[in-house]
């Protein structure tokens, strides 16, 4: 098996690398990448590029996650997010290749507290949801094999995410002020990857397995309680925490104003992934203390 990977030094892509190598020959690409072109910014390149590997598998961990910034940049956000996502699918149903590609709980709008499962009506409420929308109807229009897993509150302990940030915080703040009411799973690039490439693996004998998943880690949080535990933990394991435990105190998305608007419910349901995979999600719990043991 030829597999294509899109996006090598991001979060997901980084563990992509490790996990994706066992399945065959790998060829990740970065967008600054010489030889073949991995920008998304360059349409004609990317898809120069998947003509010359002729890959078995395109797997998409490639995104505008800049979300604040997207909404002063939707033309940009929608090239990197929509555009060039429908040029990897056009280009896979050409040759007959699968694409993996990676969404996200910003599709939807976050109203209620019930998980949101494959078949509810998306509604997102920023522009980088609309785009990562818009690319998954690319994908799927175009009518390639595919495989869309949309995800959320990814951390990895390479690159920049919440739970490095409350982290380094901690050790410089004597008191915090933390979101307590969004709701979702921290989840872990490293799981992310472990389950993309057995779900690659399973679709070589059941074709038929192709299509929309949610895949997040087991369990729900707050931002709040996400950023507690991360301290709680780093505390115990002896990191020079500054910041009382009392001190970290939840407020409200509204105290805390930023140019997108975020959802307040980001609970996915994983059901049809664990059931259609036979896998069972950790809690995320699990994946952050393990991360807290790499890198306090």
């Amino acid at each position: 098996m030829k597999v294509l990977l899109f996006g090598k030094s991001g979060q997901v892509g980084w563990e992509l690398q490790r996990s994706l190598a066992c399945l065959g020959d790998l060829i990740a690409l970065d967008f600054d990448s010489t030889g073949l072109c991995g920008d998304f910014s360059n349409l004609n390149g990317i898809s120069q590029t998947v003509r010359t590997v002729a890959p078995d598998v395109i797997v998409n961990a490639a995104a505008y996650t800049a979300v604040d910034r997207a909404e002063s940049v939707p033309d940009l956000a929608n090239t990197i997010n929509a555009v060039a996502p429908g040029v990897l699918a056009q280009e896979a149903s050409r040759i007959g290749a699968w694409l993996i590609h990676y969404s996200t709980d910003y599709v939807f709008d976050g109203s209620g507290t019930t998980p949101w499962s494959e078949s509810d009506q998306p509604n997102p409420l920023n522009v980088y949801g609309k785009t990562k929308l818009a690319g998954e109807d690319a994908v799927r229009r175009s009518g390639c094999n595919h495989l869309i897993f949309r995800t959320s509150w990814v951390y990895a302990a390479r690159g920049n995410n919440f739970a490095k940030t409350m982290l380094r915080l901690a050790q410089e703040r004597d008191r915090l002020e933390v979101i307590d009411d969004q709701v979702g799973a921290p989840t872990g690039a490293e799981m992310l990857a472990d389950a993309t490439a057995h779900a690659i693996r399973a679709t070589e004998s059941n074709p038929d397995a192709g299509g929309l998943y949610h895949l997040v880690a087991g369990g729900e949080a707050s931002w709040w309680e996400y950023a507690r535990f991360v301290i709680d933990y780093a505390r115990l394991k002896g990191a020079p925490i500054t910041v009382k435990q009392e001190h970290v105190a939840p407020i409200s998305t509204q105290s805390y104003q930023l140019p997108a608007i975020r959802p307040h419910n980001s609970r996915m349901n994983t059901s049809k992934f664990c059931d259609r995979f036979g896998l069972a999600l950790p809690h995320w719990q699990d994946g952050v203390a393990r991360l807290l043991e790499e890198i306090v």
